[in-house]
């Protein structure tokens, strides 16, 4: 069989599973979530040594410490994932929840009534829990799912989804409703792409080149997860051990995910204060530095920034600096080379504060906060499929709600139209 027709009778298998899977009742749903979990803690042993297979090969590729970080399960990120698993059964079930209902003057009663989208293509790298999350949430609301990971997690995301499948069929689940393209040719990836017969929606989650390639060639309706230049602005004003703690976090909690600071915009009032408390604390946790001018006056260590460095998702110990004149300047070069994620500000100025929010284009703002708590799980959401970065049908943390869709309801009593 061909790479095409495996991936199309694969979807259209998912498709006549999302039929029976939209019905389930929120029990059977959060009895194959509670499967799913099990599964995962008592194949633990499996699983790592899958995981392993393919750590050896990245090692072997010459990939970057933050790329090794995002492929690699240990036995606390199983752990993790069951109880990521458990955290989405206890979510309430957005499948036939009324949104709003209203008369008409005629009697006609209209409802708007949350559904499920019905089969979502899901398109990842590197990130092995990711493939539980995403079956998972969509699981809970109603959809099927075909997974295609990236080549270098191939062993770790093919253990994981056959497990995960056949713990949820013992709840009732359809065999067919969760799925794995398990081939490392990228041609899967255009096959399914043009699969818009049988997949409702496409979601890429990865590097700059696949969320482009995807959203370039889909005739399917693609959900971008797309990079993520985050900005931490530190105001004139801010309370400097308050914003070193943030920008800090920001960068340096974890490197290699989407909403980690890549660039620090400083007052030119407090760099001089802020930055000398800053870098010694970005030294410690292994950060070069990388600034513009004013910057390396302040902090000689510092690398100088070229222009590239301002657009760059380093996923990486590295962090570009630069010193504004004011809120206007950073507001200024967020808008030139943010992409949209997550953008922070740290102040006492609540007008200053205000202006940020509402004038900074991105699907999270945050005033006094790191943006490492843009994430699903952070927000009280569950899991997430990722952080979109469209603004069509969901924007921010994709969970279980952001997996609907809706429809419309209309109760009439012979009402026709004049």
């Amino acid at each position: 069989m061909s790479i095409e027709s495996d991936v199309t009778a694969r979807a259209k298998a998912a498709k006549d599973a999302s039929r029976h899977l939209a019905l389930a009742s929120t029990r059977v749903k959060n009895e194959a979530l509670a499967q799913m979990a099990r599964a995962l803690e008592e194949k633990t042993a499996a699983i790592l040594d899958a995981n392993r297979s393919d750590l050896e090969r990245a090692r072997t590729g010459g990939f970057t410490r933050a790329f090794i970080d995002r492929l690699t399960l240990t036995e606390t990120r199983v752990a993790d994932m069951a109880t990521g698993l458990r955290q989405i059964a206890a979510l309430p079930d957005p499948v036939g929840e009324v949104v709003e209902t209203w008369r008409r003057p005629s009697g006609v009663e209209i409802s708007r009534v949350r559904v499920p989208l019905g089969v979502v293509g899901f398109i990842y790298e590197s990130r092995p829990n990711v493939t539980a999350d995403a079956a998972a949430l969509c699981l809970k609301a109603g959809n099927a799912v075909l997974l295609r990971g990236g080549s270098e997690a191939i062993e770790s995301n093919t253990m994981l989804a056959q497990l995960l499948g056949k713990a949820a069929e013992k709840a009732g689940v359809p065999a067919d409703a969760i799925q794995c393209v398990d081939t490392t040719d990228r041609a899967a990836v255009g096959a399914m792409l043009r699969l818009d017969r049988y997949l409702d929606l496409i979601i890429p989650r990865g590097g700059e080149e696949l969320v482009r390639f995807v959203a370039e060639r889909a005739s399917v309706p693609v959900l971008k997860h797309d990079k993520g230049v985050c900005h931490v602005y530190v105001d004139d004003g801010a309370d400097v051990a308050v914003a070193v703690a943030i920008a800090v976090n920001a960068k340096a909690q974890r490197v290699s995910v989407c909403n980690s600071a890549e660039t620090l915009l400083v007052h030119q009032a407090i760099a001089e204060r802020f930055l000398a408390a800053a870098a010694p604390r970005f030294a410690e946790a292994g950060v070069e530095l990388r600034g513009d001018e004013r910057t390396r006056a302040l902090v000689p260590a510092a690398k100088p920034a070229t222009d590239a460095d301002w657009d760059t998702e380093y996923l990486d110990y590295i962090l570009a600096v630069r010193v504004v004149a004011d809120l206007d300047e950073a507001i200024a070069h967020i808008a030139r080379h943010g992409t949209g994620l997550a953008e922070a500000i740290v102040t006492s100025d609540l007008h200053r504060a205000r202006r940020f929010t509402r004038e900074v284009d991105a699907a999270a703002v945050l005033v006094n906060a790191s943006t490492r708590l843009v994430d699903g799980s952070q927000f009280g959401m569950g899991a997430e499929m990722g952080i979109s970065t469209s603004k069509l049908h969901a924007r921010g943390p994709v969970g279980v709600r952001e997996l609907t869709t809706t429809k419309f309801v209309v109760l009439g009593d012979g009402h026709l139209r004049e």
